[in-house]
């Protein structure tokens, strides 16, 4: 979808794709999640997309590695979002479930992680996706399968 410079953006009238790389290109507000943990680099295609997350202290837990909501948040960020791409204009989309599974500690020492989600199937009313989270490395660090409810 190409936007002139000074036409409205309407996210409504956009597929979920559209939107999604409206919020990359800033031509609508990303989620405020994204600002509260600090993620960044999101891209991707329909039905696949990926976001990044540099792990700091202040994403720790008392034991100090990066607390599971944290990794939680990443990975369900890429599966739901690798959902949100499929959806045509006028449809939403909202999370049944989310499991994780923790592989790896993760440090402000494992450096910049990315999680990169996948649709594994599309009905009409749901879909299953998943995500991983790699370290720079290729190490898997995480894994989420989600099932989401799609409506009009």
């Amino acid at each position: 979808m190409t936007q002139t410079q000074n036409a409205p953006v309407d996210p409504a009238a956009m597929t979920g794709y559209e939107q999604l790389m409206a919020m990359r290109d800033g031509l609508v507000p990303p989620a405020p999640i994204s600002a509260l943990v600090g993620l960044i680099d999101f891209d991707g295609e329909v039905g696949a997309m990926r976001v990044a997350l540099v792990p700091e202290q202040r994403h720790y837990n008392p034991l100090g590695t990066v607390h599971g909501g944290v990794i939680s948040t990443l990975l369900d960020t890429a599966a739901g979002c690798s959902v949100h791409s499929t959806l045509a204009a006028g449809e939403g989309y909202t999370s049944l479930d989310l499991t994780v599974k923790f592989l790896r500690a993760v440090t402000a020492e494992t450096g910049r992680i990315e999680a990169h989600g996948k649709v594994l199937q599309r009905g009409r009313r749901t879909a299953l996706a998943e995500a991983q989270i790699l370290d720079g490395q290729g190490r898997l660090l995480a894994h989420a399968t989600s099932s989401c409810l799609i409506f009009s």
